[in-house]
């Protein structure tokens, strides 16, 4: 970048590397409406960016296209805030997922309200990706995850499972409906809790407030047949990887099986974008394959490795028709800038998946290796 050209021409040579233009005609283009949000950008990156519209410094007809071509010309990749180094220096000195910090998200993120994200997942209270390869709409989907997940288990009647990061209970008791296993979810969220707790009433089911640092320490000794987490493991953080997997080692029963369904990062890092720590999912960071590769290696093998990231695209798309078509149905406390901050949220996470930046991937594992070799449902 050419420091001595006024920041106007700076960012919009930026955007021109993504075929965007500044006051552009065309939907991707970037409308300025406050000439300051040029220094914003240069002084804090992405976490200026997202501030400045959720300001309405700036608008975009079309935010998803807007992202998906930055992201495609890796324009991101060429600015680097003092923000961002920060961030990364904080990773280094503190263990961000761990202790007190641990439910930071918690508070921040899934505490918003319920009626937030009932207003958004659909008929089943599901934040995650759903399976969309026989699908149609995204209530489908998530059963056909919810069935998946259940099949590559090998769930038998009378089986025990432990969810980690239960969330609002759906998966839970989708597993004791269908396939009459007993279970305890784990979730550090006290508005999922409440929640998933009036969801399973009547079925064999637990929830717990509870971090999972926790678990493996039953009263009775017993242990669980399966351990799954779906969605959770982006908050883990990759300084406790070790920690999560020798609770999994703890609670599962030596020929038992266990899945770890989350998002994936194409690079190594060790915390997440400044505005994404801010204001979506503080204290996260997605892992790698290679970071889960080497937290696994020696505890478990890995019987199957699943990426199912394009689904993520069209089960973000349908998540988001829903919250646009309830806005004036929710509390006047999601405001127009709580708005355009979800609106920011959701179009940056479509991209990360439209470029295939971000993966889903479902991971299966056992302690020892499935006798005669493990054949994944799909």
């Amino acid at each position: 970048m050419d420091w001595t050209t006024s920041p106007r021409e700076s960012i919009g040579a930026l955007l021109a590397e993504a075929h965007i233009e500044l006051d552009g005609p065309r939907p991707w283009d970037f409308r300025v409406n406050d000439e300051a949000v040029f220094v914003r950008v240069l002084a804090h990156g992405s976490l200026g960016l997202g501030e400045s519209y959720m300001d309405g410094a700036w608008d975009c007809v079309d935010l998803d296209d807007f992202f998906t071509r930055l992201l495609a010309a890796h324009v991101d990749e060429h600015v680097r805030s003092f923000d961002d180094l920060i961030a990364g220096l904080r990773a280094r000195i503190l263990n961000l997922q761990h202790g007190a910090r641990a439910w930071t998200v918690a508070h921040q993120h899934y505490d918003l309200g319920n009626d937030l994200f009932a207003a958004m997942l659909g008929q089943r209270m599901v934040y995650s990706c759903g399976y969309w390869r026989h699908a149609a709409d995204l209530d489908a989907a998530q059963e056909a995850k919810l069935d998946l997940i259940c099949r590559k288990m090998q769930l038998q009647a009378g089986m025990r499972v432990l969810d980690i990061g239960c969330g609002w209970g759906e998966a839970l008791k989708f597993a004791a409906q269908r396939y009459r296993i007993s279970g305890v979810g784990i979730t550090l969220s006290e508005r999922q809790c409440e929640y998933a707790r009036e969801l399973c009433r009547g079925l064999p089911i637990e929830i717990r407030l509870q971090d999972y640092h926790a678990m493996g320490h039953e009263p009775d000794g017993r242990r669980f047949e399966r351990v799954w987490s779906i969605g959770m493991f982006e908050h883990v953080g990759v300084r406790n990887y070790a920690a999560y997997f020798d609770a999994v080692t703890r609670c599962l029963t030596p020929d038992g099986l266990s899945l770890l369904h989350c998002i994936g990062g194409e690079r190594s890092t060790d915390h997440t974008d400044p505005w994404v720590a801010r204001y979506i999912f503080p204290n996260s960071m997605l892992p790698s394959a290679k970071q889960i590769a080497a937290a696994v290696e020696g505890r478990f093998v890995i019987e199957d490795w699943h990426n199912f990231g394009a689904d993520y695209e069209r089960t973000l798309l349908a998540w988001r028709a829903n919250i646009e078509a309830a806005w004036d149905r929710l509390p006047p406390h999601y405001d127009e800038r709580f708005r355009r901050m979800w609106r920011y949220y959701l179009a940056t996470s479509i991209a990360s998946f439209r470029t295939r930046r971000n993966q889903l991937w479902q991971v299966v594992l056992s302690p020892k290796g499935v006798p005669g070799g493990y054949v994944a449902a799909r």
